[in-house]
């Protein structure tokens, strides 16, 4: 029997074998355009638009930005990427994930190592950096959770935690048609990468 097709083909051309990925089959057209298009929430959301994991992955870089004092470029980007893998693997929520068991873990982590050296960060990324990336994270949930999921504040709470008073402050979602958060997560990506 033939082996099974482990890549897929990417619009940029490149094969990305999903079992063992290299850094030089990664593109950052192919994750913009990727992320732009996966809905958040298994795209239960309101709107006329679905709120796409790029448009997440943007909140989560800026809500990192503003609990982190002076926070470093290159921590910036690796929460901009932290979601990055989800170009090719899809977005599921927490319950499927846990359904799933590690393989899905092993997957993503390989996918998370080929992407942080592909854009110059290291493969694993520090422990206390991976921790605020999860808090912001978990922020993000919770107002999205509350502002276009249908959640109650009290029951956003019990999932993600209630954020800190005054963390939220000036923060809008986004929904808006996938060419536009394929170019704003662009955009940040190159302003972010300039400065690593």
């Amino acid at each position: 029997m033939p082996p099974r097709r482990a890549w897929q083909r990417m619009l940029s051309g490149r094969r990305l074998d999903l079992l063992d990925p290299t850094p030089v089959d990664i593109e950052i057209e192919d994750i913009a355009h990727g992320l732009a298009f996966v809905a958040r929430w298994n795209g239960q959301t309101m709107g006329d638009w679905p709120y796409s994991v790029a448009e997440h992955s943007l909140l989560v870089e800026q809500i990192f930005s503003r609990l982190t004092v002076r926070p470093e470029p290159r921590w910036q980007l690796a929460a901009l990427l932290h979601d990055a893998p989800e170009y090719v693997i899809g977005d599921m929520i927490s319950p499927v994930k846990d359904a799933v068991g590690p393989e899905y873990g092993a997957l993503d982590a390989r996918l998370s190592a080929a992407i942080h050296i592909r854009f110059g960060l290291p493969a694993i990324l520090p422990v206390p950096v991976k921790k605020r990336i999860k808090v912001a994270d978990r922020i993000s949930a919770w107002l999205e959770a509350t502002q276009i999921a249908g959640f109650t504040e009290a029951e956003a709470g019990r999932f993600f935690g209630k954020p800190p008073e005054g963390t939220l402050q000036g923060l809008r979602l986004h929904l808006r048609p996938p060419a536009e958060t394929r170019a704003a997560y662009m955009a940040r990506h190159a302003a972010l990468l300039a400065q690593v």
